[in-house]
């Protein structure tokens, strides 16, 4: 039994995938705890594996994406395969990086929170590669987010600006992730686009 927060169906708003129809599986728990963060992680319902494939299963999307909280921490390797063998979709991961990730994952996303919440230390990603490392800009240093372990040549990199309810400082901080892009290229912006469409 997996305890799940929900599963949805929408456009992937974030990094290299978005405007993808996926199917998110978002999963209960997370081993931070982030401000910003906008997963209530103690909700959810526990399901089996069997119910988990029936209902992503419901939609066509190509994707899956595997969120939280933290992931992580409630998959594995048999998980990982039934779910490609049962839907016959790709699996994609958005993952703080801190726990190791089974085999058979087709896109990683490594969102690390060092540096957000609390110092970014050496060796506390754990993830050997990552397809993508997507950052919240909330101001903080950027040049040790290229040193990370799971970057490797082919890691695209993207900049984020932090989600806040307040209006001014949402602009705020949007206003500065752009500046920051514009100021070093090796950032791609990364916009939550479901966001501005007004979607899950």
């Amino acid at each position: 039994m997996r305890k799940v927060n929900e599963i949805f169906y929408s456009l992937q708003g974030e990094g290299h995938h978005t405007g993808y129809p996926s199917v998110f599986i978002r999963f209960s728990g997370c081993n931070l705890h982030c401000p910003f963060c906008d997963t209530s992680h103690e909700d959810g319902i526990f399901m089996d594996d069997e119910s988990i494939v029936h209902a992503v299963n419901l939609y066509k999307a190509e994707w899956i994406v595997l969120t939280g909280g933290e992931p992580a921490l409630s998959i594995d390797s048999d998980f990982v395969h039934l779910l490609k063998r049962a839907t016959g979709k790709k699996i994609a991961i958005e993952t703080n990086g801190t726990v190791p990730l089974p085999d058979g994952i087709d896109w990683i996303t490594v969102s690390p929170k060092g540096g957000i919440c609390g110092e970014l230390e050496k060796g506390e990603i754990k993830v050997e590669t990552a397809d993508e490392i997507k950052v919240v800009d909330v101001g903080q240093p950027l040049d040790e987010y290229f040193n990370l372990g799971c970057r490797g040549a082919k890691t695209l990199m993207y900049l984020q600006p932090c989600y806040v309810e307040d209006k001014a400082m949402r602009e705020s901080n949007r206003l500065r992730t752009v500046r920051r892009v514009l100021e070093d290229p090796r950032w791609t912006l990364s916009v939550q686009l479901h966001r501005f469409l007004g979607i899950p």
